[in-house]
């Protein structure tokens, strides 16, 4: 080289400027990475002779050679060429283009007659052999969601799906158990009554006789207190099995009629019988009450 001659300035813009076209189409950027070809979809931005504008599902790197594979609008097959990453930022990258052949070129802008995009701004591109500069091509503003994202999207809409399936399958259940229990109740309800039906009046000497369990009453500590005796008369139903189904309080103190209750319904009668088949019978059963 000369003496006298200058090295070109590579911080310097080239002073050729290229009209870029907002093209939404779908691509694929190949990058070889210790010997083994990866495959990032996207979708471009814009695109000019010189380069694209993209939005990539992955990471490239800045200075990395890549294969582009994009399928234009209205573009019978894909314009495949190599090109060189000039940035990358938040899944959005420049590249240009390396070594479009004449016929690709033709192509582009046979392309660009028939098709009519929307032109962008124009911008100073920067010369080929700078890969570390910074991009000659914006990228456009509110990209879609990348592919990542919507796959992301479609597992949370999968978690939501079978939360919703558990709610309305517990929420059955829960119906199914409750309408259970509530016909199960309804049918002892009615068995109850029956059994509560007395048909016999029988003396409270005769039911004495016939008493398997008896449960002794707790005296009330106020009652103890105020030294207060006496003798609670209950009214008493007794089922067919021997057990105690109702009873009221015919006389005696509030403070012992309570304690008698709570005694009485614990107590068991061998059965009634009226020729061999057991009744439910009412008779009263008297507790007395010293201190």
């Amino acid at each position: 080289m000369a003496a006298g001659a200058q090295a070109p300035d590579r911080d310097q813009p080239s002073q050729r400027r290229v009209l870029r076209y907002q093209v939404q189409a779908p691509l694929d950027v190949t990058v070889l990475r210790q010997g083994i070809p990866h495959t990032l979809p996207g979708r471009s931005l814009n695109l000019c002779e010189r380069g694209i504008a993209a939005v990539l599902a992955g990471e490239v790197l800045p200075g990395e050679a890549v294969g582009v594979e994009i399928q234009l609008p209205l573009a019978s097959v894909p314009l495949r060429t190599r090109a060189l990453v000039r940035h990358h930022d938040k899944l959005r990258c420049g590249m240009e283009f390396l070594g479009l052949t004449v016929e690709q070129e033709a192509f582009l802008r046979q392309w660009v007659e028939q098709a009519k995009p929307k032109p962008a701004k124009e911008v100073v591109a920067k010369a080929p052999e700078i890969p570390e500069a910074a991009s000659d091509l914006p990228i456009a503003e509110n990209p879609a969601p990348p592919a990542q994202a919507w796959r992301g999207w479609r597992r949370n809409l999968g978690w939501i799906f079978l939360l919703a399936l558990a709610a309305v399958l517990l929420a059955a259940f829960w119906w199914r158990w409750n309408r259970g229990w509530q016909e199960l109740e309804s049918g002892l309800g009615v068995e109850k009554t029956a059994a509560e039906r007395p048909q016999v009046q029988v003396p409270a000497e005769v039911m004495e006789k016939l008493v398997t369990h008896r449960v002794d009453p707790d005296y009330p500590e106020a009652a103890r207190q105020a030294q207060l005796e006496g003798v609670v008369v209950l009214d008493v139903i007794v089922g067919r099995d021997g057990s105690v189904v109702d009873m009221h309080p015919m006389s005696g103190p509030d403070v012992l009629t309570h304690a008698a209750m709570d005694a009485l319904r614990w107590w068991r009668f061998e059965p009634y019988r009226v020729g061999d088949k057991p009744v439910a019978v009412e008779t009263t059963v008297a507790v007395e009450f010293n201190p």
